[in-house]
């Protein structure tokens, strides 16, 4: 039998160990967040239940809860308006709850369109389609920075013209038409053309995301990397690979068991993946200087 007959599936291992429900535990969460989010904006517009009003650039929930995209804030403030003060209690939630959580885990929890780019994934794995298209990962900081500038320049919030998640939801409320083309593009693009291009490498809204939630306390460890049995399952399930390289079992000078890039989307894939509980959520805080580290400075003395 060839080599690729005998590959096992990402996270075969984990389900053999731990059972199916366990080994997928947090994607059902997630999935459950993301839908559960989007059919709460739906059900006002669709079924007259309006528990939240508006949208994930500004919402209003009972009445009380005022969120509002801080994204969308900002550009707003380039083009010279203001948001209202119910706006600007909405942003100062939301930018509270990103540092407090890990400004990504709005793409990974809440963001629609992480269904879309998680489904093209899943298939191009099955398909076993290889090689892909390059871009660096700084891409998506250039966009971010071009739409800033470019509100600032027109006058107009320059992301919502072509944001796939309004389009989304503004096609799910009224009919899809052309917000059919932006989904069906994005998903052949990542399928095709560079896997999990969309909110890797072009996608503005997580890089702005990642940077609110640089410093968040809510990280992924990865406390019981000895266990590690560098099946690399991780690694190959990760949206964002190169956060968990410093994780795996080789210790590195001053790494300790936290995975602290603001590119990490506290997903939880790899805590589903692995067969060897190596990974769990927990706090930045709890990041130990690597031994290595501690033999390194003790020879320098």
């Amino acid at each position: 039998m060839s080599q690729m007959g005998n590959k096992k599936r990402i996270g075969a291992d984990a389900v053999e160990e731990k059972g199916w429900l366990r080994a997928h535990k947090w994607l059902i969460l997630r999935r459950l967040s993301q839908f559960g989010i989007l059919g709460l904006f739906l059900l006002g517009p669709l079924a007259g239940i309006w528990i939240v009003k508006g949208n994930l650039n500004y919402s209003y929930t009972l009445g009380v809860l005022p969120l509002t995209d801080p994204y969308v804030a900002l550009q707003s403030l380039m083009t010279g308006h203001v948001p209202e003060k119910l706006g600007l209690i909405g942003v100062a939630i939301a930018v509270v709850f990103y540092l407090l959580v890990g400004g990504r885990v709005y793409c990974s929890w809440v963001c629609p369109v992480n269904v879309v780019t998680d489904a093209a994934g899943w298939l191009r794995d099955r398909l076993g389609i290889k090689g892909a298209g390059s871009l660096s990962a700084r891409t998506r900081y250039w966009i971010l920075g071009m739409t800033l500038i470019g509100s600032a320049v027109t006058g107009v919030v320059l992301w919502e013209l072509i944001n796939p998640v309004s389009m989304l939801h503004r096609g799910l409320i009224f009919g899809l038409g052309t917000a059919w083309m932006i989904v069906i593009a994005i998903f052949l693009f990542d399928l095709f053309v560079m896997s999990r291009g969309w909110c890797g490498r072009l996608c503005p809204v997580g890089a702005f995301y990642g940077l609110i939630g640089r410093w968040s306390p809510l990280r992924v460890t990865a406390t019981k990397r000895a266990a590690c049995n560098d099946c690399m399952d991780c690694f190959e399930v990760c949206p964002e690979p190169q956060v968990i390289r410093p994780a795996l079992k080789g210790e590195e000078k001053g790494v300790g068991p936290v995975i602290l890039a603001p590119s990490c989307t506290n997903c939880g894939r790899c805590i589903d993946v692995c067969s060897k509980g190596v990974f769990t959520f927990g706090l930045r805080t709890n990041n130990p200087v690597s031994t290595v580290a501690i033999t390194a400075q003790s020879e320098a003395k």
